[in-house]
């Protein structure tokens, strides 16, 4: 496995410092905060190690409270709310320095049989034929500042392949509020389904909510934008492996009032829906209230 997804899996493994108390590390991608889906992914990683292996996570909801200090731990409290015949239910809550920076609620069930239905996956060209967001951004490396192109065209462990037209990021014509990314890990993961879960949450966190920006010619990157995650919600529906690649096709259903509210489907490359998610953020020029 590659340094970089190997420091991932360890980073979302956690530290256990007591029953119900997990410990874990932050990455600094260059922004300044800790990145949202690395809270996602370990705040589930932490619940999963609470409840029984053959109970699997099928929806969370979290909101994120305060902005994450990349350069201190932040520690899990897990709260076993219940243990019923076929449902578990756990409550999180992540602190940093004698404060909540983030709480999520995750609901576990038994593996059921029952109705089986789904929309159809949206027609999107193959991942092979399209290049990455690395190699996207190349374009416009000149253009940002050099921390900022550090940290855009830097490995992942996450590989990234937008399906849209490739636009200026600094200043790209409005559009319709729709996206989809192809995503997949770059290198073969153990056969964990809890692991591709929080992997997923971890990666769900991508492209989110600043399509709600697409329809005003303003990205994250447009001078005085402040752009963060509010809440955000996961639902898991089948199996699947984030080591195979996975379309998340994102609608900008509405902005209004400083905040964008995104929906999003992931499909597995047959067609498959595995998953849903939702995310509401803030997206506001700096100065307004």
């Amino acid at each position: 496995m590659p340094a970089i997804l190997d420091q991932l899996v360890a980073q979302l493994a956690l530290e256990r410092i007591e029953e119900n108390l997990f410990r874990g590390q932050s990455q600094d991608l260059g922004w300044g905060a800790v990145f949202g889906g690395q809270v996602l992914g370990q705040a589930l990683s932490a619940a999963v190690q609470t409840v029984a292996p053959e109970r699997h996570v099928h929806s969370l909801h979290a909101y994120f409270l305060r902005s994450g200090d990349v350069k201190r731990p932040i520690v899990y409290d897990v709260d076993r709310s219940r243990d019923g015949g076929s449902f578990s239910t756990r409550r999180v809550v992540a602190i940093q320095g004698g404060q909540p920076i983030f709480n999520m609620a995750a609901s576990f069930q038994l593996d059921e049989v029952g109705f089986t239905h789904q929309d159809p996956m949206p027609h999107a060209p193959p991942p092979e034929s399209l290049p990455t967001e690395q190699e996207r951004f190349e374009a416009y490396a000149s253009k940002v500042p050099p921390f900022l192109r550090e940290q855009a065209v830097a490995e992942r462990p996450i590989e990234l392949r937008p399906c849209d037209p490739q636009d200026d990021p600094l200043r790209p014509p409005p559009r319709e509020a729709r996206r989809s990314l192809w995503l997949k890990t770059i290198a073969r993961l153990p056969d964990d389904p809890a692991l591709h879960r929080y992997l997923l949450a971890y990666a769900s966190d991508y492209s989110l909510v600043t399509t709600s920006l697409l329809p005003h010619g303003t990205t994250w990157l447009t001078p005085g934008m402040q752009v963060a995650s509010l809440d955000h919600a996961m639902w898991f529906h089948q199996p699947f492996r984030v080591d195979d690649w996975l379309l998340h096709v994102m609608d900008g259903e509405v902005a209004h009032g400083g905040r964008g509210l995104v929906r999003g489907r992931i499909f597995t490359r047959d067609g498959r829906l595995v998953a849903s998610t939702a995310q509401e953020g803030l997206i506001r020029q700096r100065g307004e209230r």
